[in-house]
């Protein structure tokens, strides 16, 4: 991943990211796909019709569902949701401890 700085202006900063699947500038609009996909949407409307370059995907909900075992046999969250570019995933840490009544 790189990080490029690109304009500041007092407290506000824009910045260029790049990762191995896309280059966006920040702030960015990035959708919430709790497990790995963003509801009622596929991959060809997240980039044409909302023209997103990151998708936001909780760990914790996307091990519980649909399950490393699934997202592992399609070969990772790119292949399983078809989308060819960034994923941003949280550590899932919140979720894990605060929900942990749900876990086994």
């Amino acid at each position: 991943m790189e990080f490029k700085l690109q304009f500041t202006d007092e407290n506000a900063r824009c910045a260029q990211i790049t990762t191995a699947h896309s280059t966006f500038s920040t702030p960015c609009f990035m959708p919430v796909g709790t497990q790995a996909c963003v509801k009622a949407l596929d991959a060809i409307d997240m980039k044409e019709s909302l023209g997103a370059k990151i998708i936001l995907a909780n760990t914790y909900h996307t091990y519980l569902r649909p399950g490393a075992n699934l997202i592992a046999e399609f070969g990772g969250l790119h292949n399983y949701t078809k989308y060819d570019l960034s994923f941003l995933t949280d550590s899932g840490g919140f979720q894990a401890f605060s929900l942990n009544s749900n876990t086994k």
